[in-house]
């Protein structure tokens, strides 16, 4: 279960303003740019679809959760300023993004005709997804070594906060669905899963190779840099599939890795001096 004693902070922090970034701003390589370039671009629209499935469901929520939720909101409300600031840069860069905002576009436009249950179960895969993408980046600084030092404290900022609010569309979900049966409530979540993830893989990795393909990086070269950098160095995909796997055993809950040690490392001075970035008090 979520921690008593968690703290979910909103942190309201900016990055990159009026300065130049290069095209490739982490260490030049342009794989490992369109990777994160290809998630940021969906995190306005996915964002806004996600304080919607939860603040749904906040009707009779206890006093705390109802507390967690309001701070979700505003962790993720400053989330989407902070990428829409970020993805103007990308396109300053001369990236065109409108196919990859299509694409996040048609995939929410189809999950807001299913039931709101239905947008909670999708809105409760993919914090897991964000989750564990979160903690694997905030535990191997590799992940964005050579990073230009504020798009890197963007992204470790994001981080925290992800992991910080992970269980609350969880605790939602098992409130919203109290009176189901264990087996329906498990059966619905993990069938949700698979189809997350499913698109999620899908549609992240046709948007880096739209990306890649404006650089000029296509056929082989962009798959075979795509898989490598996905499954082999740094792995980041390989690295996360065992946290992922934990989401599908009965009983299942977020917190079951209690990582606020590692949020404590991450939001730290010394860590943010200690990675060049400016320290995020800065407005």
């Amino acid at each position: 279960m979520t921690p008593t004693d968690l703290t979910i902070t909103p942190r309201d922090r900016r990055f990159g303003r009026d300065r130049v970034t290069a095209r490739h701003w982490l260490n030049g390589d342009p794989i490992a740019t369109a990777f994160f370039n290809a998630l940021s671009i969906t995190f306005p629209r996915g964002e806004a679809y996600f304080i919607d499935s939860v603040r749904t469901f906040r009707d009779g929520v206890p006093a705390r959760l109802a507390g967690e939720i309001a701070a979700f909101t505003k962790q993720e409300v400053v989330h989407s300023r902070e990428h829409l600031a970020f993805n103007r840069q990308v396109t300053d860069h001369g990236y065109d993004v409108s196919r990859l905002d299509a694409d996040v576009t048609m995939m929410l436009d189809l999950a807001k005709q299913r039931p709101p249950i239905a947008s909670l179960a999708a809105t409760m895969a993919l914090e897991h997804f964000t989750a564990i993408l979160a903690h694997e980046l905030l535990s191997d600084p590799r992940h964005l070594d050579g990073a230009d030092p504020e798009s890197a404290a963007l992204w470790r900022w994001h981080a925290i906060e992800e992991i910080e609010h992970k269980g609350v569309a969880h605790d939602t979900w098992v409130h919203a669905t109290r009176d189901w049966s264990r087996f329906k409530r498990w059966w619905v979540k993990t069938a949700m899963m698979l189809v997350v993830t499913k698109h999620f893989l899908h549609h992240r990795a046709r948007g880096m190779m739209d990306l890649l393909r404006q650089d000029g990086v296509t056929g082989y070269r962009a798959w075979g840099g795509l898989l490598r950098y996905a499954l082999v160095r740094p792995g980041i995909v390989r690295r996360v599939a065992r946290p992922w796997l934990g989401y599908f055993l009965p009983g299942f809950h977020p917190w079951q890795v209690d990582d606020r040690a590692l949020i404590a490392l991450a939001d730290s001075p010394y860590a943010h001096a200690r990675q060049g970035g400016v320290l995020p008090s800065a407005a």
